[in-house]
């Protein structure tokens, strides 16, 4: 940790990924049980307690969902502060000197190691309005798109950490590497819609839980139609990869996006077609974070930032020195 490795960087920053795709799981958890009130007071768990109790007004199990999941805001903690801490004590060219604390120091691998830590206390605020608002859909939204923005920048760190820091140059045709950004942005509309459709539907979190006041039906046809416009895009990119011969990590990276899509699309039709099982619909959200994340790793791909280290240049030979001798008269 006081001095890490460059494969030591790539592990912890690959924690990072997970803790925080697993803390938007287990999120979602909690409204698909509709233990989204288990614990109706915040800091606290409830007016009395501040563990979870009988209390809390729900059932028990309802309520140490909720409580559980806030729990695991501790381990999150303790992990995003040690990726921010190896992120500030990482250094690529070797071990820093005390002379020269700073030399060497990756400052962009240290801002978004940062986000780790304070989106975790940023979420955290966020929640206790989430629970005060009664789960309002607005504020839960906003929640879980921050979360997916968190999820971005360690995606984003964990990609940098094996980079130079050279001015980026994209490896794929330039209409590809833009294609790949619009499957981006579609994407993030993708999740935002995602969250509509939750919100107006009878999974937002409790039974008296209010609802975006939009026809389900047609929400849910929005984020079909989205999801299809996502799926053109992905083909044709990944078509494009292949036909043009882009290098083999990113076609790779393609294919694995374009998998995650499609089994996206099919548990979502699946969960619509049987009436929204709650355990199916925390499957597609939970995939919906994995699809984030494969089509950010992709993106991320398309360019080239140069070697994380550079060797160190050779060092001149010193010639001796030699008085000139007289020239022959």
């Amino acid at each position: 940790m006081l001095a890490p490795t460059a494969a030591s960087m790539r592990r912890l920053a690959m924690a990072g990924v997970i803790a925080d795709v697993a803390i938007m799981s287990t999120g979602a958890a909690v409204r698909l049980s509709s233990s989204g009130l288990g614990c109706p007071d915040w800091p606290k768990c409830s007016a009395a307690d501040v563990v979870a109790s009988k209390n809390a007004g729900q059932t028990l199990l309802n309520t140490w969902i909720e409580f559980g999941n806030r729990l695991l805001n501790f381990p999150l903690v303790v992990i995003t502060v040690l990726v921010f801490v190896a992120a500030w004590r990482f250094r690529p060219q070797g071990p820093p000197q005390e002379a020269a604390r700073s030399a060497g120091r990756r400052r962009d691998l240290v801002w978004l190691a940062a986000v780790q830590p304070v989106g975790v206390f940023a979420q955290a605020a966020i929640g206790g309005i989430v629970v005060l608002t009664k789960l309002n859909p607005v504020t839960v939204s906003i929640h879980f798109l921050v979360s997916a923005s968190i999820v971005a920048a360690a995606v984003v760190l964990h990609v940098r950490c094996t980079e130079g820091h050279d001015p980026p140059v994209t490896v794929v045709r330039r209409d590809l590497f833009l294609l790949s950004a619009g499957l981006v942005a579609v994407t993030s509309v993708m999740l935002a819609a995602g969250t509509v459709v939750t919100g107006t539907g009878p999974l937002a979190g409790h039974a008296d839980t209010p609802r975006y006041k939009l026809p389900l039906e047609g929400v849910t046809q929005l984020h079909a139609d989205i999801g299809w416009l996502l799926a053109g895009l992905a083909i044709a990119l990944v078509v494009g990869l292949r036909m043009s011969g882009a290098p083999a990590k990113v076609v790779r990276a393609g294919w694995v996006m374009i998998a995650s899509l499609g089994a996206q699309g099919v548990i979502g039709y699946i969960q619509y077609f049987t009436h929204l099982p709650a355990g199916l619909v925390w499957v597609h959200v939970t995939g919906s974070v994995l699809v984030w994340v494969a089509v950010l790793r992709l993106f991320l791909f398309m360019r080239d930032r140069g070697p994380l280290t550079r060797p160190s240049p050779e060092p001149v030979q010193a010639v001796p020195y030699r008085q000139a001798e007289p020239l022959d008269r």
